[in-house]
């Protein structure tokens, strides 16, 4: 629930705001990633007016908004499955973090065990004894799904597989992946080994968002590693070219499987379909729920990334106001034709005290339609602004406790 517009004690001032058609004209610009606490998943959104989805043949969907988060369609989203291979997101989510962190490089060669090297199921062909750098690692990863490249990355990354399982389950924990549990790296067959539509679409979000900078090598669609030439799993690729990820899966068990990106400025689509019967079913089911999102909603962006939207009074500082607004272009989605309908309230904390980061969150901006809200945003300082002089200090908190905001 939106709070109602409170007195000069309360913590936020409430601005209503309309969305204007002079927002709507700009073109869009690039997302950038708002932090890792700040990762938006489906489960706090709110889902669209319902518009009628065509048959899925598949076990279970999730049709999201990347941008947005907004829950477009779904089907049994929280129905525990077997993942198979698309475990190795979480795989890649945790290379791409030590990467982050140095404690790898794309450059750095890693050693390959005998036990990776006899993996079953796809591989990469890696052999002991020959050096590799992570990054045909991070590709044959990818790329090629193999499970050979997912041990040998695992124990690149925390000394020994068993430890790199621990912290795949930590961080799905910290992601509020609560119906998943990893077993293994690669995603073969375990009993216990489980994720969920809405989980891996979490965890699907979080690496688009958080490491943006390696999402480039879900897009390739081949990869040559030891003379041997395999297509990207994904063949979505070749047949829709603003399709840009990510990932696919297929064991007996979790049946065929598909994660899939779509980039259609301003807007970024993702799909998740668990469990179809064959490849060419998980083919057609995911085009037809990409080119049904696109026709039955609208999308728009609302504010742009890295543009003030706003000022807010700045307390104990020598700066008395800073600019405020989004680290990525603010967009949402409505069915076709009903866009109008969607109206902003921007809440910013009128209490805020130097010292101000840029980048530091400062208000929440409710995107709301027919009164119910659709998502929240962080709002974010655009400038810092310094703590001021002992005197400025002082005064200030004065005027603040005559307010009452003290």
């Amino acid at each position: 629930m939106i709070a109602h517009p409170c007195s000069r004690r309360a913590t936020a001032a409430l601005v209503s705001l309309s969305l204007v058609a002079s927002v709507f004209a700009q073109s869009p610009a690039t997302v950038a990633v708002p932090p890792r606490e700040a990762v938006t998943t489906p489960a706090a959104l709110a889902a669209v007016a319902p518009v009628a989805v065509p048959s899925v043949n598949a076990s279970a969907y999730l049709v999201v908004e990347a941008t947005s988060g907004q829950v477009l369609a779904e089907l049994n989203t929280r129905q525990r499955r077997e993942p198979a291979s698309l475990t190795k997101l979480m795989t890649a989510y945790l290379v791409f973090d030590a990467l982050h962190q140095k404690k790898l490089s794309l450059s750095q060669t890693v050693h390959v065990s005998e036990r990776a090297w006899k993996a079953e199921g796809s591989r990469m062909f890696i052999q002991p004894g020959k050096s590799i750098t992570t990054e045909e690692l991070l590709r044959g990863l990818i790329i090629q799904s193999g499970n050979d490249a997912a041990i040998t990355l695992a124990i690149a990354v925390s000394g020994a597989e068993s430890a790199f399982v621990n912290a795949m389950n930590r961080e799905a924990k910290r992601l509020g992946m609560n119906d998943t549990a990893f077993l293994n790296p690669t995603g073969l067959p375990a009993q216990g080994h489980y994720s969920t539509a809405h989980d891996l679409a979490v965890l699907s979000l979080a690496l688009m968002r958080d490491f943006p900078q390696y999402t480039r090598f879900y897009s390739e669609k081949t990869f040559t590693y030891n003379r041997i030439t395999q297509d990207n799993r994904n063949r979505l690729l070749f047949l829709d070219p603003t399709v840009d990820g990510l990932k696919t899966g297929h064991t007996d068990a979790a049946g065929w499987c598909l994660i899939s990106t779509v980039n259609r400025p301003p807007r970024k689509l993702l799909t998740v379909v668990l469990g179809a019967p064959n490849d060419a079913a998980r083919i057609a089911e995911s085009r037809n729920l990409i080119e049904w999102a696109f026709s039955a909603f609208e999308g728009k962006r609302i504010f742009e990334a890295k543009k003030p939207i706003a000022t807010l009074r700045v307390w104990k500082s020598d700066v008395s106001a800073i600019p405020v607004g989004f680290n990525d272009d603010v967009t949402a989605v409505a069915d076709a034709g009903k866009i109008s309908d969607l109206t902003t309230d921007l809440k910013l904390d009128e209490r805020k005290m130097a010292p101000i980061l840029a980048g530091d969150k400062v208000g929440t901006l409710v995107v709301k339609r027919a009164g119910s809200v659709v998502y929240e945003r962080d709002v974010v300082a655009m400038e810092p602004a310094l703590s001021g002089s002992i005197w400025k200090r002082a005064w200030h908190s004065v005027v603040l406790w005559w307010k009452g905001l003290f």
